[in-house]
């Protein structure tokens, strides 16, 4: 037995083995049951603490996050601001300069109209052909056209020829201007069917016309202008595109040019090629009926040699039989005399006898027989 002091009343009792067991393991499942607690109070308040850590880095990293793309975003805003900034600089500049260029041309138009009413858009395009007539179209034809047999003219005709003289271009030229001041301002497209008329009269393969007219115009102010949707192979140009359209229409026929006279000499080679082989078969075909013919004839004497040759075989044959037949008679001949003649035959005997010739021949049978 145990004795057991109670801490409250001071009361001492005793208490079995069994019962201080129970006592006990009350006491340890309380102490055991307090661990325990105190425990999972630790772990949660180590959690709560994890929690916090990690929400409070978490945070940290949002805003962290928000500064860098606040400051990306304020970076972007000054780079547009700036790229904007700098394209506007460069479209005024552009703009600036093209306002210059513009005025360039303005004053340059002004200019040149007055020139060419003062000395006339015909004279103009004259002087500037005139400059590079020797260095570039030497060998060319450019001359007013002066035939109004047809009841209209143009201005001027450009012709150009390759090196055996041979016409490879032609261009037909009307040249119009007009004064600021005139009212009546006219188009462009009024000239065309008459340019066109006069082109087609004097055999001129293409068309230009070099204006002034319509300054405004943007689609005249690009410089040439290709009308062909109205006229064939016509064109509109400034006067400061006189020289060029020349040249461009003149270099593109001779290239053409060259092409034509290539493709009529391949041409030609063809026709030669075909000539030679329509003569070739023309031979064979001729060969073929003369070999016909002549394997006919060959055939027909090589049958007539056979014919023949049998014929004269059979007279070979008939001769050799002839030939055997003359040997046997002749054999036949050698094997009779007077002694086989007159042996047994007395008649015969004394008749060879009465012939003086013979009277000894048929006594010497006569003696053989003996």
């Amino acid at each position: 037995m145990n004795d057991i002091k109670c801490p409250k009343c001071g009361e001492t009792f005793k208490v079995d083995q069994a019962g201080y067991a129970d006592i006990a393991n009350q006491i340890r499942n309380r102490e055991f049951e307090k661990d325990v607690q105190e425990k999972l109070e630790q772990v949660k308040s180590a959690k709560d603490n994890e929690f916090l850590v990690a929400q409070a880095n978490k945070a940290l990293e949002i805003a962290e996050l928000k500064s860098s793309l606040e400051k990306k975003d304020l970076e972007n805003e000054i780079a547009l601001a700036k790229a904007v900034s700098e394209v506007e600089v460069k479209k005024n500049e552009e703009l600036r300069l093209k306002e210059e260029e513009l005025e360039k041309y303005k004053d340059y138009k002004l200019k040149l109209s007055t020139k060419m009413i003062g000395e006339s858009l015909e004279q103009h395009c004259e002087d500037e052909f005139n400059k590079v007539r020797a260095t570039g179209f030497a060998g060319a034809y450019f001359e007013k056209d002066n035939d109004a047999s047809s009841g209209s003219k143009g201005d001027f005709i450009f012709k150009d020829f390759d090196q055996d003289s041979n016409e490879f271009v032609s261009i037909m030229f009307e040249m119009k201007n007009e004064s600021e001041a005139t009212a009546n301002k006219k188009k462009n497209e009024e000239f065309f069917k008459e340019l066109d008329k006069d082109r087609n009269e004097k055999g001129c393969e293409y068309a230009v016309l070099v204006s002034l007219l319509e300054a405004e115009s943007d689609l005249y102010n690009m410089g040439i202008v290709d009308v062909s949707y109205r006229y064939p192979k016509m064109y509109v140009v400034r006067p400061e595109f006189f020289i060029p359209i020349i040249t461009l229409i003149r270099n593109g026929s001779l290239s053409a040019a060259s092409y034509k006279a290539e493709l009529a000499r391949v041409k030609a080679e063809n026709i030669d090629i075909t000539n030679f082989q329509s003569n070739l078969d023309n031979f064979q075909k001729a060969l073929a009926r003369n070999y016909d013919l002549a394997s006919s004839k060959l055939l027909e004497a090589i049958a007539g040699i056979d014919k023949t040759m049998a014929q004269l075989e059979k007279t070979k044959q008939a001769l050799l039989a002839v030939d055997r037949n003359y040997r046997l008679a002749l054999e036949k001949a050698e094997d009779v005399s007077i002694k086989k003649l007159t042996r047994g035959n007395p008649t015969m005997a004394a008749k060879f006898k009465e012939l003086p010739a013979l009277a000894q021949i048929v006594d010497e049978a006569d003696e053989e027989e003996l």
